[in-house]
């Protein structure tokens, strides 16, 4: 479908054509016209569909129509990092380039007084548009000048990483402000169990829209090394001394280890940076922006980057640590091979982790290539996957052949 086979008005359609977007994705073909219909939607999507065009062109399309109200915020967007906020915010300003009478501000934490003012003027004159990471919001909130209850579209953003982040009660306590009546348009990554409670709590009969997540580009080299957990700082010593490796991502679903493998790093003289939730936003903003400007060559982070951050010059991604979810696999190493690029993605797997792995390869559908250990860092286990013992209905595991029945005592007291 074409972006001019939809409804979208033609301020909307001048500026996709100055920005050469002709063609919807499948999130934005699923999502824009139940959007333009004042239904709630819920997107299951991973990062890079295009899903926040999917509900900022129908929004920005509908509030440039009119019949909105000028003196009050008329949609609030929630995103789990300030990083995706300022990346809705930008994308707000290309869209909207021809939109005259529609306004917007963006409220994040970890910044200067004078960017709290500014934040604080924009929501007393009632912003048409809100884009807001939930803690940020409610600090202005709770000073008692947000006024939410005329909005028309509440957007959330990566719900899965928001609960993840342990916004789950901000998002609730923000939710009652808002009026019953409005439209809400959720889109996740992942459908876990809390998601679909969350969906059940805010929409009402959405159209869910759902795009399978894409396997990873053919133009990623996959490989594995099968190796006992203290062999991983020296694979990681090795791969850095056979090659000048720059452009590069190491993944660790742990922040400790994060600031161990960046500790080893420096102390090998690589020039890299660490990013996790115990840095102050200043400090992320600063690592992020010395990264994207190639300041610094390695970046050891956990998930906090595997989604939603737009870098196109990855060469090869390192994940020190198997994902526990195979998508996760996926977002992390889609960090790599952007833009027609060529990438590699390397895997640490030790012994604990084997059935996750082995669970990311029948996901992806392929067998990940397994790289020989050098023999100088002493011998790999064997990649073996054991088969998990099944369990009754009461969680038991079974430690043999189930008996048919028990046998009873015999009573004494009845004859043969």
């Amino acid at each position: 479908m074409k972006f001019e086979d939809t409804y979208l008005n033609d301020n909307i359609l001048d500026a996709l054509y100055d920005m050469h977007f002709e063609d919807c994705t499948p999130i934005q073909e699923g999502c824009i016209p139940p959007i333009l219909d004042y239904h709630d939607v819920m997107g299951i999507a991973q990062t890079g569909t295009g899903k926040t065009a999917a509900y900022l062109l129908p929004i920005l399309s509908m509030l440039d129509d009119g019949g909105y109200p000028k003196d009050a915020v008329n949609c609030l967007i929630m995103a789990p990092t300030r990083e995706l906020a300022q990346q809705i915010d930008q994308a707000m300003q290309g869209f909207g380039y021809y939109l005259e009478g529609v306004s917007s501000v963006c409220v994040y934490g970890g910044n200067d007084g004078s960017r709290f003012d500014q934040e604080m003027t924009g929501l007393r004159m009632g912003a048409d548009v809100i884009i807001a990471t939930p803690g940020r919001l409610l600090s202005h909130i709770r000073m008692g000048y947000v006024d939410l209850s005329r909005i028309s579209f509440f957007v959330l953003d990566e719900a899965d990483r928001m609960l993840d982040m342990g916004f789950s009660d901000d998002i609730l306590q923000i939710a009652k402000l808002l009026p019953k009546d409005r439209q809400t348009i959720m889109f996740s990554a992942t459908m876990p169990d809390k998601i679909q409670q969350l969906a059940r709590t805010l929409l009402n009969d959405p159209v869910e829209v759902k795009i399978a997540v894409s396997k990873p580009a053919e133009k990623i080299q996959q490989s594995a090394y099968i190796c006992h957990e203290p062999q991983k700082i020296k694979i990681l010593t090795h791969l850095f001394a056979q090659d000048q490796l720059n452009r590069v991502i190491i993944f660790s679903g742990k922040k400790n280890k994060v600031k161990d493998v960046t500790h080893e790093l420096q102390r090998l003289k690589i020039n890299c940076g660490a990013m996790h939730s115990d840095l102050t936003q200043q400090e992320r903003d600063e690592v992020m922006l010395q990264f994207k400007a190639g300041k610094i060559d390695v970046l050891v982070a956990t998930d906090i980057v595997s989604r939603g951050i737009d870098i196109d010059d990855i060469l090869m991604v390192i994940n020190y640590d198997v994902p526990r979810d195979a998508e996760d696999y996926v977002h992390r190493i889609g960090r790599t091979a952007r833009a027609q690029r060529d990438g590699v993605a390397i895997t640490f797997v030790s012994e604990k982790d084997f059935n996750y792995f082995n669970k990311i390869e029948k996901f992806i559908g392929k067998e990940i290539t397994k790289n020989a250990m050098p023999p100088e860092l002493g011998e790999a286990p064997e990649y073996v996957i054991k088969e998990r013992k099944k369990k009754d209905k009461y969680g038991k595991r079974y430690k043999g052949k189930k008996r048919s029945g028990c046998k009873r005592r015999p009573n004494k007291n009845v004859s043969p």
